[in-house]
């Protein structure tokens, strides 16, 4: 059964549609030009988009000659919107919740990822499975919201696993389940830290190779002054790495 997504619930998808990269794609969104930098060439590859959202990746990766790419999403609202912008015969929509995937083994060129890993509760599973979904010498690209973004909680506690309130706001290197306001209330991510998630995907087996803390550049600042707060502190951490 396919747990209720959050990006189902009326208020938060109202909110998640008015984001720039959400009307305007890829080129909306700041870190994209170095994420795309940190990718293959795609043509011919076979590439699975984990939290395709509206699948602006998925239609692009297809128009840069992508053989096949698997777009999945938990969210109902948000595969909908993503098959009513355009159709691609190289590109299929699946509903799935990724704390359940499974995928056939070294069936991908190219695993990819955006803004969708710091949901997941068991990140190991997910690892193991997306390395073992990956030919050999396959990729693994991904960006999340930056640790020392995650971190920071609603005043006051941390939820923690026994669902009791404790520990204090703030605090780094306490991992776990964070539930704050963003676009909507009572939004659970999961916080870990910087240490955590690389040697998570050493251990499953992945060779990292590129780990960029992006800030905005200068000329994004310059066309976009709202982002200048955005430069004091990293905002994403973009990962690339191969099995």
């Amino acid at each position: 059964m396919t747990v209720p997504s959050l990006y189902d619930r009326p208020d938060f998808f109202a909110a998640y549609s008015r984001l720039p990269r959400s009307l305007h794609g890829l080129d909306a969104a700041p870190e994209w030009p170095v994420l795309r930098g940190m990718l293959p060439d795609l043509r011919g590859r076979r590439i699975v988009d984990l939290g395709c959202g509206f699948g602006w990746f998925c239609r692009w990766a297809a128009a840069q000659g992508a053989a096949r790419v698997l777009g999945l999403d938990v969210s109902e609202r948000m595969l909908a919107r993503a098959a009513a912008d355009a159709a691609d015969p190289a590109v299929e929509y699946r509903q799935c919740d990724l704390e359940a995937l499974v995928l056939p083994e070294g069936a991908f060129d190219l695993a990819y990822s955006s803004l969708a890993l710091h949901y997941i509760v068991d990140l190991d599973r997910l690892a193991g499975v997306i390395h073992r979904a990956l030919a050999p010498n396959g990729r693994l690209v991904f960006s999340i919201e930056h640790p020392i973004h995650t971190a920071p909680i609603r005043p006051g506690w941390i939820e923690g696993e026994d669902g009791r309130r404790v520990w204090p706001l703030n605090s780094y290197s306490v991992e776990g389940r964070r539930v704050t306001d963003w676009l909507a209330a009572d939004v659970a991510k999961y916080h870990r830290t910087l240490g955590t998630i690389l040697t998570l995907l050493l251990r499953t087996g992945f060779h990292v190779s590129q780990v960029v803390e992006f800030c905005p550049t200068e000329a994004q600042i310059a066309a976009r002054p709202e982002m200048e707060e955005e430069r004091d502190k990293p905002t994403f951490l973009l990962v690339g790495a191969s099995r």
